[in-house]
């Protein structure tokens, strides 16, 4: 039998985003800067000649059956576009929480086509991984390499990877689900001029930049799941906070610190508060490895 394969699937983390309209077939047109954090969820491949998957990990419970699963359907969509096609038994360890805004399920199936490209040597900058990243859903695409980017449309369109400094952060999601298209059901306006260019790569002027670009999901989405708000509030009472927000569509919010230390010592103070809650200190910018 031979080794089985093993990727990281790392949250991603918007830290900006702009709905600039809606499209004729439903879906609305953002931009968005996205990065990704050193916590992620773990994706092990054992090349067979069925694909299955197995969850574990301490949000298994949560993340519905397996066969429903973007692990399972983007082994499907490659399937469809390569014929033969080798794949094999997957184990998801889920160590991000399920629909919380910081594309834990896109990223596992990020992360599942990149081992089936790794078992069928297939390279990364294949046409065939970036149509069956889209195909399965809007923010894959963005986590298939995993680098901070500007995503634009409806995710499709990526920038060039973008070198952004490491941002020490804590992460805080307070364990409420939250439906994307209910939340894009709430929004009130939309902004159709598109606003990024130019981002810093220094952290100062990164942050004072952020602080100009905003998440506009962020109301309609505490409309939805009043418990954002109270962890934005939460968040922004933390000494040496610089910057709070909420990711994507929610419920994960997070907070800028300007050192690791600092950070640490907030969620710390957090956890010992809200022992409810999701509560990680990580660093934004940097990608976990595998």
């Amino acid at each position: 039998m031979s080794a089985a394969l093993v990727e990281k699937a790392p949250a991603k983390i918007n830290l900006t985003l702009r709905v600039c309209g809606r499209r004729a077939d439903g879906y609305h047109d953002i931009e968005s800067l996205v990065a990704f954090a050193d916590v992620a969820d773990t994706l092990t491949l054992q090349v067979g000649p069925e694909a299955a998957l197995e969850l574990a990990g301490p949000f298994a419970g949560k993340s519905g059956p397996p066969t429903e699963n973007l692990v399972l359907k983007a082994c499907a969509a490659l399937g469809e576009r390569i014929a033969g096609l080798k794949a094999g038994r997957f184990v998801l360890d889920k160590n991000l929480p399920v629909a919380a805004g910081i594309g834990g399920g896109s990223a596992d199936a990020a992360a599942a086509l990149r081992l089936i490209a790794r078992a069928n040597n297939i390279t990364l900058d294949d046409s065939r991984l970036a149509s069956s990243a889209l195909a399965v859903g809007a923010d894959v695409p963005v986590c298939l390499d995993p680098r901070p980017r500007i995503m634009r449309g409806v995710g499709e369109l990526l920038s060039p990877p973008i070198d952004l400094p490491a941002l020490p952060a804590v992460l805080v999601n307070p364990g409420v689900p939250v439906v994307t298209r209910d939340v894009f059901g709430n929004l009130a306006s939309m902004q159709k001029q598109s606003g990024l260019a130019d981002v810093p790569r220094k952290a100062d002027a990164l942050i004072e930049y952020l602080k100009q670009h905003d998440n506009d999901l962020t109301e309609p989405a505490s409309a939805c799941a009043p418990a954002i708000a109270e962890v934005l509030a939460a968040l922004r009472g933390l000494p040496g906070v610089r910057l709070v927000r909420m990711s994507g569509s929610g419920a994960t919010c997070f907070a800028l610190f300007g050192s690791r230390d600092e950070a640490a010592k907030a969620a710390q103070r957090l956890k010992g508060e809200r022992k409810d809650w999701w509560v990680l200190d990580t660093t934004i910018g940097s990608v976990a490895k595998s």
